[in-house]
């Protein structure tokens, strides 16, 4: 499937059409230190986990979260709070200490390890798999 993708989206752009790829196009995971992998862990609005790659070495962990094919919105009046991610939650809640998007870091097969710096003053190494869950702190549910 991915080489069928790869193959359609070069015949499309060589004829000069452009194509967005779709996060569910994507891999779920980075292979090796081609880019970071962001996991997605909304179970505590009532969906699951998705994991995703951010190709190459994005700048920040909000730009790996984009690069992954993930939306986000800060707290209105809080620029750099992350309140949603794809939409979720909705209404934004203004997070509050017992729910809020917390943010991790970890290695593939590692621990996460909570951020102790915002997602758009860090910078992931290539390789590296960042986290995010929404609940009261708790590191996502799958690991790294």
């Amino acid at each position: 499937m991915r080489k069928t993708l790869s193959v359609v989206t070069a015949v499309l752009a060589a004829v000069g059409l452009q194509v967005a790829v779709s996060p569910a196009a994507r891999a779920a995971a980075c292979a090796g230190t081609s880019g970071v992998t962001v996991v997605v862990d909304n179970g505590a609005l009532g969906g699951g986990v998705s994991t995703q790659c951010a190709p190459g070495n994005p700048t920040s962990g909000l730009t790996a979260l984009t690069g992954a094919g993930f939306s986000y919105a800060f707290v209105p009046r809080q620029p750099g709070f992350v309140c949603r991610i794809n939409a979720l939650p909705n209404p934004c809640n203004g997070a509050p200490a017992t729910a809020y998007w917390s943010y991790w870091h970890a290695q593939p097969g590692g621990t996460w390890t909570y951020s102790t710096s915002g997602a758009a003053g860090y910078d992931p190494a290539p390789g590296s798999v960042e986290g995010w869950a929404f609940g009261s702190g708790q590191a996502p549910s799958t690991a790294p």
